[in-house]
Protein backbone atom coordinates (compact mmCIF):
# COMPACT_ATOMS: atom_id res chain seq x y z
CA UNK A 1 0.00 0.00 0.00
CA UNK A 2 1.33 3.33 -1.10
CA UNK A 3 2.67 5.84 1.88
CA UNK A 4 0.82 8.51 0.33
CA UNK A 5 -2.67 7.19 0.00
CA UNK A 6 -5.52 9.19 1.75
CA UNK A 7 -8.18 7.41 1.79
CA UNK A 8 -8.08 3.50 0.83
CA UNK A 9 -11.09 1.70 -0.56
CA UNK A 10 -12.66 -0.85 1.68
CA UNK A 11 -10.92 -4.13 1.81
CA UNK A 12 -10.27 -7.89 3.55
CA UNK A 13 -7.28 -8.45 5.58
CA UNK A 14 -6.21 -11.69 6.71
CA UNK A 15 -5.16 -11.78 10.20
CA UNK A 16 -4.52 -15.65 11.72
CA UNK A 17 -7.45 -17.66 10.34
CA UNK A 18 -10.27 -14.62 9.70
CA UNK A 19 -10.44 -11.57 7.39
CA UNK A 20 -11.49 -8.09 8.66
CA UNK A 21 -12.48 -6.02 6.37
CA UNK A 22 -10.80 -2.12 6.87
CA UNK A 23 -10.60 0.83 5.74
CA UNK A 24 -7.60 3.63 6.10
CA UNK A 25 -7.38 6.84 6.23
CA UNK A 26 -4.14 9.19 6.18
CA UNK A 27 -0.56 8.65 5.92
CA UNK A 28 1.40 5.38 7.33
CA UNK A 29 3.97 7.05 8.21
CA UNK A 30 2.01 9.06 11.00
CA UNK A 31 0.95 7.88 14.43
CA UNK A 32 -1.70 5.13 14.01
CA UNK A 33 -5.40 5.38 15.53
CA UNK A 34 -7.42 1.83 15.61
CA UNK A 35 -11.13 2.12 15.45
CA UNK A 36 -12.82 -1.16 16.08
CA UNK A 37 -16.62 -1.65 15.87
CA UNK A 38 -19.73 -3.92 15.41
CA UNK A 39 -19.82 -2.23 12.38
CA UNK A 40 -17.13 -0.10 10.50
CA UNK A 41 -19.57 2.68 9.51
CA UNK A 42 -20.49 3.89 13.16
CA UNK A 43 -17.18 5.81 12.43
CA UNK A 44 -18.18 8.21 9.73
CA UNK A 45 -15.66 8.90 7.02
CA UNK A 46 -15.65 12.86 7.80
CA UNK A 47 -14.46 11.39 11.42
CA UNK A 48 -11.86 9.78 10.77
CA UNK A 49 -10.85 12.51 8.16
CA UNK A 50 -10.46 14.87 10.85
CA UNK A 51 -8.34 12.38 12.51
CA UNK A 52 -6.12 11.98 9.83
CA UNK A 53 -5.57 15.39 8.77
CA UNK A 54 -4.35 15.86 12.09
CA UNK A 55 -1.80 13.36 11.38
CA UNK A 56 -3.07 10.01 12.59
CA UNK A 57 -3.10 7.05 10.24
CA UNK A 58 -6.67 5.90 11.21
CA UNK A 59 -7.62 2.21 10.75
CA UNK A 60 -11.54 1.76 10.61
CA UNK A 61 -12.26 -2.13 10.55
CA UNK A 62 -15.59 -4.55 11.20
CA UNK A 63 -14.78 -6.71 14.03
CA UNK A 64 -15.37 -10.40 13.71
CA UNK A 65 -19.73 -11.16 12.80
CA UNK A 66 -20.00 -7.07 11.81
CA UNK A 67 -20.00 -6.01 8.31
CA UNK A 68 -18.33 -7.69 5.65
CA UNK A 69 -15.54 -9.37 8.33
CA UNK A 70 -15.87 -13.15 9.04
CA UNK A 71 -18.88 -14.21 10.19
CA UNK A 72 -19.99 -17.29 12.19
CA UNK A 73 -23.72 -18.97 12.95
CA UNK A 74 -25.94 -16.38 14.28
CA UNK A 75 -26.62 -17.52 18.17
CA UNK A 76 -23.20 -19.48 17.85
CA UNK A 77 -20.03 -17.27 17.30
CA UNK A 78 -16.86 -18.69 17.38
CA UNK A 79 -14.61 -16.53 19.30
CA UNK A 80 -14.15 -15.22 22.81
CA UNK A 81 -13.60 -11.48 23.64
CA UNK A 82 -10.21 -12.50 24.17
CA UNK A 83 -9.97 -13.52 20.54
CA UNK A 84 -11.95 -10.05 19.49
CA UNK A 85 -8.68 -8.42 21.44
CA UNK A 86 -6.04 -10.58 19.50
CA UNK A 87 -7.77 -9.41 16.29
CA UNK A 88 -6.18 -6.01 16.85
CA UNK A 89 -3.01 -6.91 17.55
CA UNK A 90 -2.87 -9.18 14.44
CA UNK A 91 -4.35 -5.71 12.50
CA UNK A 92 -1.23 -4.18 14.01
CA UNK A 93 1.00 -6.80 12.74
CA UNK A 94 -0.54 -7.10 9.45
CA UNK A 95 0.10 -3.21 8.62
CA UNK A 96 3.50 -3.06 10.28
CA UNK A 97 2.71 -0.85 12.89
CA UNK A 98 4.37 -0.85 16.27
CA UNK A 99 1.97 0.66 18.28
CA UNK A 100 -1.64 2.25 18.29
CA UNK A 101 -4.43 4.70 20.15
CA UNK A 102 -6.79 2.50 20.60
CA UNK A 103 -10.62 4.12 20.55
CA UNK A 104 -13.78 1.40 21.59
CA UNK A 105 -17.01 2.39 22.09
CA UNK A 106 -19.60 0.54 23.77
CA UNK A 107 -18.75 -3.67 23.52
CA UNK A 108 -15.63 -2.24 22.02
CA UNK A 109 -14.24 -0.41 24.91
CA UNK A 110 -14.25 -3.92 26.12
CA UNK A 111 -12.11 -4.97 23.03
CA UNK A 112 -9.74 -2.42 23.88
CA UNK A 113 -9.41 -3.18 27.80
CA UNK A 114 -8.59 -6.30 27.34
CA UNK A 115 -6.01 -5.17 24.39
CA UNK A 116 -4.14 -2.73 26.67
CA UNK A 117 -3.69 -5.05 29.07
CA UNK A 118 -2.33 -8.66 27.37
CA UNK A 119 -0.67 -6.35 24.82
CA UNK A 120 0.18 -3.13 26.49
CA UNK A 121 3.52 -2.75 24.27
CA UNK A 122 1.11 -2.63 21.43
CA UNK A 123 -1.00 0.31 22.94
CA UNK A 124 0.02 3.93 23.36
CA UNK A 125 -3.09 5.03 24.65
CA UNK A 126 -6.82 4.12 24.89
CA UNK A 127 -9.76 6.02 24.37
CA UNK A 128 -13.46 4.16 26.02
CA UNK A 129 -16.48 5.74 25.10
CA UNK A 130 -19.89 4.32 27.05
CA UNK A 131 -18.17 1.31 28.24
CA UNK A 132 -17.54 -0.13 31.79
CA UNK A 133 -15.05 -2.30 33.06
CA UNK A 134 -17.08 -5.48 33.57
CA UNK A 135 -18.04 -8.29 30.48
CA UNK A 136 -21.55 -8.86 29.65
CA UNK A 137 -23.91 -10.11 32.27
CA UNK A 138 -25.09 -8.90 35.80
CA UNK A 139 -23.40 -5.43 37.00
CA UNK A 140 -21.02 -5.23 39.91
CA UNK A 141 -22.81 -4.37 42.98
CA UNK A 142 -20.87 -0.76 42.45
CA UNK A 143 -21.92 -0.42 39.02
CA UNK A 144 -24.90 1.19 38.03
CA UNK A 145 -27.41 -1.32 35.81
CA UNK A 146 -29.10 -1.11 32.30
CA UNK A 147 -31.83 1.33 32.90
CA UNK A 148 -35.53 -0.10 33.10
CA UNK A 149 -36.44 1.39 29.72
CA UNK A 150 -33.25 -0.59 28.02
CA UNK A 151 -33.95 -3.66 30.07
CA UNK A 152 -37.73 -3.02 29.14
CA UNK A 153 -36.65 -2.97 25.52
CA UNK A 154 -34.28 -6.03 25.78
CA UNK A 155 -36.87 -8.34 27.37
CA UNK A 156 -40.05 -7.42 25.74
CA UNK A 157 -39.02 -6.07 22.23
CA UNK A 158 -39.58 -9.92 19.88
CA UNK A 159 -36.65 -9.84 17.62
CA UNK A 160 -37.71 -8.81 13.83
CA UNK A 161 -37.76 -11.19 10.71
CA UNK A 162 -34.20 -11.25 10.24
CA UNK A 163 -34.98 -11.95 6.55
CA UNK A 164 -37.41 -8.78 6.22
CA UNK A 165 -35.24 -5.98 5.54
CA UNK A 166 -37.56 -3.55 6.47
CA UNK A 167 -38.72 -4.95 9.76
CA UNK A 168 -34.96 -5.35 10.56
CA UNK A 169 -34.00 -1.65 10.36
CA UNK A 170 -37.78 -1.00 12.33
CA UNK A 171 -35.58 -2.93 15.08
CA UNK A 172 -32.87 -1.33 15.08
CA UNK A 173 -34.33 2.44 14.97
CA UNK A 174 -36.60 1.32 17.75
CA UNK A 175 -33.08 0.10 19.46
CA UNK A 176 -31.55 3.36 18.70
CA UNK A 177 -34.30 5.01 19.64
CA UNK A 178 -33.65 3.41 23.23
CA UNK A 179 -30.44 4.51 23.59
CA UNK A 180 -30.34 8.08 23.16
CA UNK A 181 -30.40 10.78 25.89
CA UNK A 182 -31.92 14.00 26.64
CA UNK A 183 -29.93 16.18 23.95
CA UNK A 184 -32.58 14.45 21.38
CA UNK A 185 -33.19 11.42 18.65
CA UNK A 186 -32.58 12.10 14.75
CA UNK A 187 -35.10 9.04 13.41
CA UNK A 188 -34.20 10.17 10.11
CA UNK A 189 -30.37 10.10 11.01
CA UNK A 190 -31.13 7.02 12.62
CA UNK A 191 -33.02 4.68 9.62
CA UNK A 192 -30.88 5.95 7.06
CA UNK A 193 -27.50 4.59 9.16
CA UNK A 194 -29.77 0.96 9.57
CA UNK A 195 -30.30 0.72 6.06
CA UNK A 196 -26.78 0.99 5.69
CA UNK A 197 -25.54 -0.96 8.34
CA UNK A 198 -27.99 -3.46 7.00
CA UNK A 199 -27.33 -3.25 3.58
CA UNK A 200 -23.56 -4.44 4.07
CA UNK A 201 -24.01 -6.95 6.45
CA UNK A 202 -23.49 -10.44 5.72
CA UNK A 203 -25.43 -11.85 8.41
CA UNK A 204 -27.15 -9.05 10.27
CA UNK A 205 -28.76 -11.28 12.68
CA UNK A 206 -25.06 -12.42 13.90
CA UNK A 207 -23.71 -8.72 13.77
CA UNK A 208 -26.34 -7.45 16.35
CA UNK A 209 -26.19 -10.92 18.53
CA UNK A 210 -23.21 -12.37 18.75
CA UNK A 211 -20.90 -10.14 20.78
CA UNK A 212 -23.55 -10.96 23.48
CA UNK A 213 -22.75 -14.74 23.42
CA UNK A 214 -19.05 -14.69 23.15
CA UNK A 215 -17.11 -15.91 26.27
CA UNK A 216 -15.52 -12.94 28.41
CA UNK A 217 -13.07 -15.64 30.19
CA UNK A 218 -11.56 -14.14 33.09
CA UNK A 219 -12.17 -10.30 35.01
CA UNK A 220 -10.34 -7.60 33.74
CA UNK A 221 -11.68 -4.83 36.20
CA UNK A 222 -9.28 -5.25 39.44
CA UNK A 223 -6.35 -5.60 36.46
CA UNK A 224 -7.19 -2.13 35.05
CA UNK A 225 -4.75 -0.53 37.53
CA UNK A 226 -1.54 -2.27 35.41
CA UNK A 227 -2.25 -0.03 32.65
CA UNK A 228 0.03 2.81 31.87
CA UNK A 229 -0.71 4.07 28.75
CA UNK A 230 -2.60 7.66 28.55
CA UNK A 231 -6.32 7.04 29.11
CA UNK A 232 -9.40 8.93 27.60
CA UNK A 233 -12.52 7.84 29.24
CA UNK A 234 -16.31 9.73 27.26
CA UNK A 235 -19.28 8.74 28.76
CA UNK A 236 -22.60 10.46 28.25
CA UNK A 237 -24.19 11.64 31.32
CA UNK A 238 -27.64 10.32 30.21
CA UNK A 239 -26.40 6.95 29.10
CA UNK A 240 -29.01 4.57 29.60
CA UNK A 241 -27.21 1.22 28.78
CA UNK A 242 -24.44 1.58 30.30
CA UNK A 243 -24.76 4.66 32.92
CA UNK A 244 -22.51 7.80 33.64
CA UNK A 245 -21.27 6.00 36.97
CA UNK A 246 -19.50 2.87 34.63
CA UNK A 247 -17.12 5.56 33.10
CA UNK A 248 -17.15 7.16 36.77
CA UNK A 249 -16.16 3.85 37.48
CA UNK A 250 -13.41 3.31 34.92
CA UNK A 251 -11.44 6.79 35.55
CA UNK A 252 -11.17 5.58 38.96
CA UNK A 253 -9.57 2.17 38.14
CA UNK A 254 -7.13 2.88 35.45
CA UNK A 255 -4.11 5.42 36.62
CA UNK A 256 -3.85 8.85 35.44
CA UNK A 257 -7.20 8.35 33.90
CA UNK A 258 -9.34 11.62 32.50
CA UNK A 259 -13.06 11.65 32.47
CA UNK A 260 -14.77 13.45 29.32
CA UNK A 261 -18.40 13.69 29.97
CA UNK A 262 -21.14 14.34 27.60
CA UNK A 263 -23.96 16.18 28.94
CA UNK A 264 -27.49 15.16 27.48
CA UNK A 265 -25.71 11.86 25.29
CA UNK A 266 -26.94 8.86 25.94
CA UNK A 267 -25.42 5.60 24.55
CA UNK A 268 -24.62 6.80 21.11
CA UNK A 269 -21.83 9.39 19.58
CA UNK A 270 -23.95 12.15 17.70
CA UNK A 271 -22.08 14.81 15.42
CA UNK A 272 -22.51 17.23 18.11
CA UNK A 273 -20.14 15.23 20.11
CA UNK A 274 -16.96 14.85 17.54
CA UNK A 275 -15.03 18.32 18.04
CA UNK A 276 -14.87 17.43 21.86
CA UNK A 277 -13.85 14.06 21.19
CA UNK A 278 -11.34 14.38 18.61
CA UNK A 279 -9.68 17.49 20.63
CA UNK A 280 -9.41 15.26 23.69
CA UNK A 281 -8.10 12.05 21.49
CA UNK A 282 -5.48 14.17 19.93
CA UNK A 283 -4.23 15.43 23.04
CA UNK A 284 -3.83 12.29 24.47
CA UNK A 285 -1.07 11.31 21.49
CA UNK A 286 2.00 13.43 20.36
CA UNK A 287 1.44 14.32 16.77
CA UNK A 288 3.85 12.94 14.23
CA UNK A 289 7.63 13.08 15.16
CA UNK A 290 9.12 10.78 12.90
CA UNK A 291 8.65 6.93 11.62
CA UNK A 292 6.08 6.28 14.37
CA UNK A 293 3.77 4.10 12.41
CA UNK A 294 4.82 1.26 9.91
CA UNK A 295 7.31 0.82 6.86
CA UNK A 296 6.62 0.88 3.37
CA UNK A 297 6.00 -2.33 1.59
Amino acid sequence: MPLDIERSPEHLVTVGDIELCVTTFGDRRHPAVVLPSTSRLFWADSFCDRLAAAGRFVLRYDMRDSGRSTTYPAGAPGYSLRDLAADIVGLLEAFDVPRAHLVGFSVAGWICQLAALDHPDRVSALTLIATRPTAPGPADPDLPEHSDRVLEFMTGTPAPDWSDRAAVIDYQVAQARILAGASGFDEAEAREQAARITDRTTDVAAGLLNVAFAPAGDRWRERLGELTMPTLVVHGTDDPFFPYGNGQALVLEIPGATLLPLPGIGHELPATTWDRLAAAMLALQPAFTGNEGGHAS
